[in-house]
């Protein structure tokens, strides 16, 4: 299936008279190979169904669709709807719908008559927010191909330890396995980002790598210890445990000179339990 050119995407931005945001950080896909590669990447084939936030054009919609997969398109911008529409018009199995990524009720739209993947040229501003909210709530999706600005990527594929580790890679690290599978110049969107982009495959788990008696109480703590990261965390976790935090720490087995990224999920855990006591 033809895949859109950088000649096809500028007749289609001249035609209907669209000139991409950066409020809602559009970069428009330009590259049949990229598109092709990430629908190959993901492992989409006839019988998946995609979920495909951004679609923008249309230029993955038609990747996937290519591969066989049936699509739900989700676009936020409703000066792009004619433009997508007619691209992915008659093309395989391409439902394509209006909305907000962040306030759709994907549960319910999903079903749960079997799983889905996610894959997705993400824009940047809202990359991490819809990739978390996608993981904390709707399960139906078990794996993720999403296309995200390189630092975003790092973060959230960031193991325990590295300089991108934060909040965000411990919450997805209990989610998910997550690696960065590939690298995206600026060369092949419209307009050219700034930045390179990176390809992250996140893989859920079907269940967490730790027990925990509060995964709420858990993550209040790795938020906090992030928070002020160049602090050891007997300090950066006293507005959460008072005069406790010391004794916590080395009772969970942790140094309480200790950094928030040095920490893994297991550490975190037993910070959660012991604290819980």
């Amino acid at each position: 299936m033809p895949v859109l050119s950088p000649t096809d995407v500028r007749a289609l931005l001249t035609e209907h008279g669209i000139r991409p945001s950066r409020a809602l950080g559009q970069n428009f896909l330009t590259d049949p190979n990229t598109a092709n590669r990430i629908a190959r990447l993901a492992e989409v084939g006839p019988g998946d169904r995609v979920l495909e936030i951004g679609p923008g054009l249309g230029s993955l919609t038609l990747a996937l669709a290519g591969a066989g997969a049936s699509v739900l398109a989700v676009e936020l911008d409703r000066h792009v709807l004619p433009a997508l529409e007619s691209v992915v018009a008659g093309v395989g199995d391409v439902t394509v719908e209006q909305g907000d990524a962040l306030e759709l009720d994907f549960g319910a739209r999903l079903g749960d008559d079997g799983p889905w993947a996610c894959v997705s040229n993400l824009p940047y501003n809202v990359a991490v927010p819809v990739v978390m909210r996608l993981l904390d709530e709707v399960t139906q999706i078990t794996r993720f191909l999403v296309m995200v600005q390189r630092e975003v990527g790092e973060r959230l594929a960031a193991a325990p330890g590295s300089r991108a580790c934060g909040a965000v890679s411990v919450r997805v690290d209990y989610l998910a396995e997550a690696r960065i599978v590939g690298a995206v110049p600026p060369t092949v969107f419209v307009p050219r980002p700034k930045v390179e982009s990176v390809l992250v495959r996140l893989d859920r788990r079907p269940a967490p790598p730790v027990a925990v008696s509060s995964p709420e109480l858990m993550f209040d703590l790795v938020r906090a210890g992030f928070a002020q990261r160049r602090k050891m965390l007997r300090r950066s976790l006293r507005p959460l445990l008072g005069d406790r935090a010391d004794a916590t720490l080395v009772a969970a087995g942790i140094d309480s000179r200790a950094r928030a990224e040095e920490l893994d999920l297991t550490h975190w855990a037993a910070l959660a339990q012991e604290a819980d006591s």
